[in-house]
C-alpha cells in the first residue's frame, strides 16, 4: 500500500487532516497554483510542480486537482486571482514570486501558502524567519537579492573594460526594488555607472531599452521579477539589436540568449515545492516548515551569444561554469 492510500485508509483517525478524510469520501484535494507570468512563457513551472506531486503519489483526477491561474505579469490582477481561489476552497495555495505571495499573505491567514522563487521572504515581510516562518506561509527562496552583487562581479570579470551598466527592473515589485538597491551598491563598489531602466508593464520594455541606444551602456543587467522573467525572450532580443550582452539570474535567460546567468533553477524549485505541499496535505503546518534556500546554483555561460557579440570570455570564468551553451 502506498503512502497516499495508507493515509486515506486511516479515515477520520485522530490527528489526521481533513484532506485524508475527504479522500476517503472520494473527494479530491485542491491545490491553487498562481503563476505571476504568462502560461506561454512559464508552462514549464506548472509541469515541474505537477511532476513533483506525482513523485509523492498525487495524481490529477485521482486524488488531487490543480487549479492554475496566470497573472500575465500584472501584479494588479493578483488580489482577484487569490480571492477566486480561496472561494474555490483550495486546501493549499502555491504562489510564484513576490507579488503573488504578498497578495496571498494579505488575503488569508488560514489557507496554507507555499511561495516559490521569492527573492527575500524576510525582507519582504512574508515570514518572521527562515527557520521559523510563523503564520500560514512557507516555501523556497530564490536568493535573487543576495546574489545580485555576485552577478555584478561576474559581469565585471566577463567584461573587464565595462564602465556603464544598464539595469532593467520593475519598481512595482518589492523584491525587484531590493535587487535594484543591491545592484546600485555593487556597481558603485566596482566604480561602474548604473543606468536605470524602469519597466512596470510589458509595453514599457521596448521603449525603455530603445532609449539606451543614445546612452551606449556596455551591458544590460536584469533584475529578476515576474515581468522580466515572463518577457525574457523579448528582453534578450531587444538587447541583441542594441549589441548589449545580457546578464541575468536564471538559466531560462541564458537559454533565451543572455551571455551569462547565475541563480537557482526555477523549474527545480517548483518541483521541490511539491514536497512542502505534500507535507501540508498530510497535516503539517506551514509555520513548522522552514523556508528553504536553494540546494544548488547554476552558472550558465552562453558562448553562442558571446560569439555573436564578438566577445572572448576569460577561461577562468568558463572553467567555473556549470553549463556552457555552444
Amino acid at each position: 500500500m502506498n503512502r497516499r492510500a495508507f493515509i486515506a485508509g486511516l479515515g477520520s483517525a485522530a490527528g489526521w487532516p481533513v484532506v485524508a478524510e475527504a479522500q476517503q469520501a472520494g473527494k479530491l484535494a485542491k491545490v491553487g497554483f498562481i503563476e505571476a507570468g504568462s502560461q506561454k512563457a512559464n508552462q514549464i513551472f506548472l509541469d515541474s510542480f505537477r511532476s513533483g506531486l506525482m513523485a509523492f503519489g498525487w495524481t490529477e483526477g485521482s486524488n488531487v486537482v490543480i487549479i492554475d491561474r496566470w497573472a500575465e505579469a500584472r501584479s494588479d490582477k493578483m488580489p482577484e486571482i487569490v480571492d477566486g481561489l480561496i472561494k474555490s476552497n483550495v486546501d493549499v495555495l502555491v504562489t510564484a514570486a513576490g507579488p503573488a505571495s504578498l497578495a496571498a499573505k494579505q488575503a488569508t491567514s488560514t489557507v496554507p501558502i507555499v511561495a516559490v522563487g521569492v527573492p527575500d521572504p524576510v525582507g519582504m515581510g512574508l515570514i518572521d524567519s527562515l527557520a521559523r516562518p510563523g503564520g500560514n506561509l512557507t516555501g523556497l527562496s530564490s536568493l535573487s537579492v543576495d546574489l545580485t552583487a555576485k552577478r555584478v562581479q561576474l559581469l565585471k570579470e566577463a567584461l573587464p573594460k565595462a564602465s556603464r551598466i544598464a539595469v532593467i527592473w520593475n519598481p512595482k515589485d518589492p523584491g525587484a526594488r531590493l535587487g535594484e538597491g543591491d545592484a546600485s551598491e555593487a556597481t558603485r563598489t566596482l566604480n561602474l555607472t548604473l543606468l536605470s531602466v524602469e519597466v512596470s508593464t510589458p509595453d514599457d520594455i521596448e521603449s525603455g531599452l530603445t532609449k539606451l541606444r543614445a546612452d551606449k551602456p556596455d551591458a544590460l543587467f536584469v533584475i529578476n521579477d515576474p515581468l522580466t522573467v515572463a518577457n525574457r525572450d523579448r528582453i534578450v532580443a531587444l538587447a541583441r539589436d542594441l549589441r548589449l550582452p545580457v546578464f541575468a539570474g536564471f538559466r531560462l535567460f541564458a537559454v533565451s540568449g543572455s551571455l551569462l546567468s547565475l541563480g537557482t533553477s526555477l523549474p527545480n524549485d517548483f518541483k521541490r515545492a511539491a514536497r512542502l505541499v505534500d507535507k501540508i496535505l498530510c497535516g503539517e503546518k506551514p509555520a513548522d516548515l522552514p523556508f528553504e534556500q536553494p540546494t544548488q546554483l547554476e552558472l550558465v555561460v552562453n558562448l553562442r551569444a558571446a560569439k555573436d557579440l564578438g566577445l572572448t570570455l576569460p577561461e577562468t570564468l568558463l572553467a567555473r561554469a556549470d553549463e556552457v551553451i555552444e
